[in-house]
């Protein structure tokens, strides 16, 4: 009966796995060919706020098929606290492709710094480019954008560590959030993104089959007031991901030094037990 058991359920989760992905594919691309034609039409701050709402609602959609089908156990609600708050530059671990998809379902003011790359992704692109997303490959123009936006309200969403994480606890940080915070004069909120599951981290390829259920929470750390010195900053908020990230689910599958290669044999043999 366990013999029969094991490929059924192999089938169900690529089958599962599949479908999601192409359901965030038809959602992405509808919102994308909407946002090319209001991007002209819309007056851009009506334009901002339709386009992050917009993104929000998307991409709650998503989440909520991965609660419904099981694929996820998932736990943003810790998110909610920062609604109708001061602005705050909002700064996780990114263990995972899925972090900022899912942090945008739980506000609907954020701007995300995100890469040159993805704002001309044909599925990205112009949904990001109507909610003013701030393109990170001019590091001087992305600190003025950055601080620009933070001064008109709402959230930042910056990942420190300028892409997914490779070794534990996390990537060696960017200085640039400690300057935006210390020339925009907001503090800047620690959020720790916990996960059992090396899906759609660094080196996982995009159509491999992941283990399900996935275990995925989202925690409020330590608030840092507007720096004055970024060095002793940047020191302090790299102690707070050390803490906060002591013991993590992650840290079964993100190696010290070489994080790719240990995701790879940790996926490998994750995938040959049933995990």
């Amino acid at each position: 009966m366990m013999s029969l058991l094991r490929p059924l359920r192999i089938i169900h989760e690529y089958v599962l796995a599949y479908a999601l992905l192409t359901l965030l594919g038809l959602i992405c691309l509808l919102f994308s060919v909407w946002a090319l034609l209001m991007y002209p039409l819309l007056p851009r701050r009506l334009g901002t706020a339709a386009g992050r709402f917009g993104i929000m609602a998307g991409f709650r959609t998503f989440s909520w098929a991965l609660t419904i089908t099981g694929a996820y156990k998932l736990d943003l609600s810790a998110i909610d606290s920062l609604r109708e708050g001061p602005p705050v530059i909002l700064a996780p671990n990114h263990p995972s492709l899925i972090d900022a998809l899912l942090i945008l379902t739980r506000h609907p003011n954020i701007a995300c710094v995100m890469k040159a790359e993805l704002m001309r992704n044909a599925f990205l692109g112009a949904g990001s480019r109507l909610a003013r997303y701030i393109p990170s490959d001019q590091p001087r123009q992305m600190i003025k954008d950055a601080v620009a936006d933070l001064r008109e309200g709402g959230v930042l969403l910056l990942f420190p560590e300028g892409t997914r994480s490779t070794r534990e606890p996390l990537n060696p940080l960017k200085a640039s959030i400690g300057i935006i915070a210390k020339h925009a004069g907001v503090p800047v909120q620690v959020a720790i993104i916990e996960t059992d599951s090396p899906y759609l981290g660094k080196g996982w390829p995009l159509f491999r089959r992941p283990n399900l259920p996935i275990t995925y929470r989202v925690r409020l750390g330590r608030r840092f007031d507007p720096p004055a010195d970024v060095n002793s900053f940047m020191t302090a908020l790299e102690r707070e991901y050390t803490q906060q990230l002591s013991g993590a689910p992650q840290s079964g599958w993100l190696g010290s030094e070489a994080g790719d290669s240990h995701l790879s044999t940790y996926s490998q043999s994750s995938q040959s037990s049933g995990r």
